[in-house]
């Protein structure tokens, strides 16, 4: 039998471009190598019966704003957004916490000597949240669609986020809770660009907020094929391709896989300077993952944790530098920057009664060998004390592990590849069509392409208009 589209990969982005294509009229057919689906977005028992923890991503703010999400008929296939009370804590030694609150102003507000600079800087970026979505998350390339919205993100956004938080911030509230939200950029924040990922993590609290979906990830995953099986789409789960040859007879494969396993599979077809530049793509840090079933919530010594989603624990911008500057250097510091999800909080299908579960990590060398368990254990005991007593079970994803669960997260790489200044625009290859390959009939839809990491399907959109522009049209 013969299809219009096969799609490599049910990650996000392979299913984003799956809904596409079928929307388009097209036959599609996406292949997942593991029994279960989703890639980035999954959930799996991992400790004791009845606690549900996502395997990767937990706490969903690209997802809620993605223009093409919001564009899908999600929520008539069982996904349910849940806003918790707070965006995101960030807890400091002295018991008190910066607090990121959808509201501009409430935020600036606890930063008496840098309210006006925090306003100065997110205000403009919120009024405008969806014209610079819009065009962060856009086709690429550029001219951008809103120009002098995105210069208000564009311009403080390639400085380092060491540097911005300096020059902008005197006291160390406002000056860590930016540093937390550019940590996200898993780079050192001494870098270009890093800037960008904490203005991007700020705006998305301030607008469409950061939420988590009802039930885990899994259910993210679970709306995507169930809205592909009603658009005539088949999903094929457990099977590994490793040869074209092993395809039904198509006019355009998609692949939702880095550039690694894209040369693996179909390299025999790409050839010249876009092989070498495949060869030569360069993937970030990994994470140490960890996951925690607890008998009772978290005891945060600031109690304003228990209201949010998200916590960041790292202490002084200072302290996240050093963190995060150490993985470069090829360790993980004694007090690594944790990122803390507590769905249960707020989602009572997440554990058994007056139970809960707890996600947290840590960034880590590109395959990293080491274990953090220790160093993420104690950096949540140190923000809040008697944290070890009331853990029942612990699950840990090493950087092998985290490849082993997913083949796309190479040493642990969750973003798909380092997205720094040199590698954010060109990713996987200097192109005008970034999405596009040599060969006319296969492109590349996964988050080594533009936008990058995140569950948005943007890159799953944006490589099957590629290939309705072109093979497909």
């Amino acid at each position: 039998m013969s299809v219009d589209a096969t799609i490599i990969g049910a990650g996000p982005n392979g299913l984003a471009a799956a809904i596409t294509l079928a929307r388009a009229g097209k036959s599609v057919i996406v292949y997942e190598a593991n029994e279960t689906i989703g890639g980035g977005a999954r959930s799996a028992k991992l400790t004791l019966p009845g606690f549900v923890h996502d395997t990767c991503s937990a706490i969903h703010p690209l997802a809620i704003a993605s223009p093409f999400f919001r564009a899908l008929p999600l929520e008539k296939f069982g996904l349910a957004w849940i806003q918790p009370p707070l965006e995101v804590a960030h807890p400091f030694d002295d018991g008190t916490a910066a607090l990121l609150t959808r509201d501009v102003a409430q935020t600036a507000s606890q930063f008496p000597r840098d309210a006006r600079a925090y306003a100065a800087l997110f205000a403009p970026l919120a009024r405008n949240a969806e014209k610079i979505l819009s065009d962060v998350l856009g086709p690429f390339p550029f001219p951008p669609r809103h120009p002098l919205a995105l210069a208000q993100f564009g311009i403080p956004a390639l400085a380092p986020a060491a540097w911005l938080a300096r020059a902008l911030f005197r006291d160390e509230p406002a000056r860590g809770l930016f540093a937390g939200l550019a940590a996200h950029a898993i780079l050192p924040l001494d870098k270009p660009i890093t800037s960008a990922f904490g203005l991007i993590m700020g705006l998305l609290g301030h607008s469409t907020g950061w939420t988590l979906p009802r039930g885990g990830a899994q259910k993210i995953t679970d709306a995507l094929a169930a809205y592909i099986r009603s658009l005539g789409g088949k999903i094929v789960a457990g099977r590994r391709v490793e040869s074209l040859d092993e395809l039904p007879p198509t006019r355009a494969v998609l692949f939702d896989v880095t550039p690694r396993q894209l040369l693996n599979i179909a390299g025999d077809r790409l050839r010249g300077a876009y092989r070498k530049n495949l060869e030569q793509y360069r993937y970030g840090a990994g994470v140490f993952k960890m996951d925690f079933a607890l008998d009772a919530p978290v005891p945060w010594r600031a109690k304003e944790c228990a209201r949010a989603g998200t916590v960041h624990l790292g202490g002084t911008l200072e302290e996240i530098i050093a963190s995060e500057r150490a993985v470069e250097h090829g360790a993980v510091s004694a007090a690594p920057f944790v990122l803390v999800a507590q769905p249960s909080l707020f989602d009572d299908t997440r554990a058994p009664r007056g139970k809960h579960v707890v996600w947290a990590y840590c960034h880590a060398p590109n395959g990293w060998s080491g274990d953090a368990t220790k160093m993420i254990e104690d950096q949540i005991e140190r923000f809040a004390p008697g944290f070890r007593a009331r853990v029942l079970a612990r699950h840990v994803f090493t950087p092998a592990a985290m490849e082993q669960h997913n083949a796309n997260y190479i040493g642990g790489d969750i973003n798909g590849g380092a997205q720094d200044l040199l590698q954010l625009f060109t990713r996987p290859a200097p192109r005008l069509n970034p999405y596009a390959t040599p060969a006319r009939d296969i492109f590349i839809c996964s988050s080594s392409t533009p936008p990058g990491g995140g569950v948005h399907g943007m890159c799953g959109y944006h490589a099957a208009n590629a290939a309705l522009r072109g093979v497909l049209k």
